[in-house]
């Protein structure tokens, strides 16, 4: 695949359908295309490269069974089940994401998903099934342009550094939840904490991003307590910039992808006591380098 990542010629070039850009760099609606449909070769390439250029991208109108969902998105790879998250009856790779007056929404932080796994994810496909009346909208932030913008001794300090991630927060759920001592040190053994860079190396498109995030990062691996704390919440902060982000309102059937190793998303939580369904596939990605 050859291509330079950047959103003007990428839009330049004879396409089968239409890109209405979110903002200059993250987030590109992909117009008149059908996701219900087994997608060419050159229609799969092209979904893909967006994917590498606009770090999200979105669908509208798509009314796709379950079925269609997870065939569109085994195009991008292989599927995970979440061991932690409801899924939806007899699809173990479906996430299930109800919220409601006893259920308010808690992804309102920013974050990239999994990345307590040792291959965290590649990207997750999300499809709104019951949009909120109003509010409820999905922010995704640019962890290349976050990177970029870093100072130049920042860069250096941190060049090569590890840090520690954990799925503390689904922990702390499963023990509320009432999971005894040996069901909690069996998810232990089998998620240990991974080690993953601080500023990983994009696969696809060759360029670094900040790859920590306040849901899943622990520390600085060899840092004193406080020195990690101090520069991860500075990094943590890089994803709240306005200009490194899109935003996005959602209807229903509309669908959004997006990679998890180029950004960070955010779902804003102020719908309570209104409902949110939603559903989301997500595609296993390589260990990070």
């Amino acid at each position: 695949m050859e291509t330079n990542f950047l959103p003007d010629e990428f839009e330049s070039r004879d396409l089968p359908f239409k890109v209405n850009r979110l903002s200059p760099t993250i987030g590109g609606e992909l117009l008149g295309v059908d996701l219900s449909k087994p997608l060419a070769p050159n229609l799969k390439a092209l979904i893909y490269e967006a994917l590498l250029v606009y770090k999200v991208i979105f669908f509208r109108d798509q009314d796709l069974t379950t079925d269609q969902h997870i065939d569109f998105s085994k195009n991008f790879g292989d599927l995970e089940v979440h061991p932690f998250a409801p899924f939806k009856e007899g699809y173990p790779e479906v996430l299930k994401i109800t919220h409601n007056k006893k259920s308010p929404g808690r992804e309102n932080l920013w974050h990239s998903d999994v990345t307590w796994r040792q291959e965290p994810s590649l990207g997750s496909i999300l499809r709104m099934l019951e949009k909120p009346a109003h509010g409820g909208d999905t922010l995704f932030s640019d962890m290349y342009a976050a990177y970029d913008d870093l100072p130049d001794d920042v860069k250096v300090k941190l060049d090569g550094a590890i840090a520690v991630h954990d799925f503390a927060g689904f922990r702390k759920r499963l023990i509320k939840e009432g999971k005894g001592p040996e069901e909690i040190e069996a998810f232990n053994k089998k998620f240990p904490m991974p080690e993953h860079p601080v500023f990983r190396t994009h696969p696809d498109t060759g360029k670094k991003v900040i790859y920590v995030n306040r849901a899943f990062t622990q520390y600085i691996k060899g840092w004193e307590e406080e020195e990690s704390k101090e520069m991860l919440d500075f990094l943590y902060s890089c994803a709240s910039t306005p200009e490194y982000q899109c935003r996005f309102s959602w209807e229903n059937n509309s669908i959004a992808f997006w990679d998890n190793r180029a950004c960070q998303h955010y779902a804003n939580s102020d719908y309570w006591p209104q409902v949110r369904r939603v559903e989301r596939v997500t595609i296993i990605g390589d260990r990070p380098v």
